[in-house]
């Protein structure tokens, strides 16, 4: 991994609930322009780990930087920097999807000209163009989904954040959203980390994965990677849920 393309970067990163080890001593780092995928069952300490990294809870132990700045001591550069979201996005359902994008486009101090213009671009992009003036309340949850998308197209951040964003989703809405995840690594050059446990999803968009089980990362790499390691394979004849099988069981 080149150093100087280094965007994300952890070492020792530790989160403890009381008597309950949430994050245990991870390391890792993630270039610029990178889809990472974050893997594991729930309760594995993905959400908790994008937490840190965001400046929204803190370490216990250890440290993580975002594009060089400690999320402890500089939360809101961080977070004029990055764009999160959530596995369950809100929106204002008595507003507009285009309302909505505005109310989040003024609280982000953008002229209301700079504004309707990123607006109409993202939600052309997240194939929103003719639903813009429909209440959110009537949005379908893959609709939302698109809309959040649409949401971090207008601040313009240079890390995303991306907490399940397939869950619940048909087919058709699974693939629409792997389409656009893709897009903003590839068109936009933004890093995307996403937190997942749909493995055949993320086997089709990550350029790397990092499996955690019980809070620790036990495997950082590539899929051909892991696929080596765990099952002495390099050809293309295995699946991603095959290799966190073989690292669950022994974890």
């Amino acid at each position: 991994m080149d150093t100087s393309k280094i965007v994300v970067e952890a070492t020792g990163l530790t989160k403890v609930y009381g008597s309950k080890t949430a994050v245990d001593n991870i390391s890792f780092a993630v270039d610029r322009g990178e889809i990472f995928g974050f893997l594991g069952p729930n309760g594995a300490g993905k959400t908790t780990t994008v937490l840190m990294m965001l400046g929204l809870t803190e370490p216990s132990a250890g440290r993580v930087e975002v594009m060089g700045l400690d999320p402890r001591f500089a939360s809101i550069k961080v977070k004029q920097m990055v764009g999160y979201l959530p596995e369950n996005v809100g929106f204002y359902g008595d507003l507009t999807g285009r309302q909505n994008l505005l109310y989040v486009a003024r609280l982000n101090g953008l002229t209301d000209k700079v504004s309707h213009d990123r607006i109409d671009q993202a939600l052309d992009a997240v194939g929103l163009k003719d639903e813009g003036d429909k209440r959110a309340a009537a949005y379908s949850r893959g609709m939302r989904q698109r809309l959040g998308i649409a949401e971090l197209l207008i601040r313009e951040p240079d890390i995303v954040f991306l907490d399940e964003p397939t869950l619940g989703l048909d087919p058709d809405g699974i693939n629409r959203m792997i389409s656009l995840i893709q897009s903003l690594s590839l068109e936009r050059n933004m890093t995307v980390l996403l937190s997942s446990h749909q493995l055949h999803q993320v086997q089709r968009i990550c350029h790397r994965v990092g499996i955690m089980i019980k809070g620790k990362l036990v495997a950082v790499g590539t899929i051909d990677e892991l696929a080596k390691e765990k099952l002495g394979v390099e050809q293309d004849t295995f699946t991603l849920e095959e290799i966190y099988m073989k690292y669950f069981k022994e974890a």
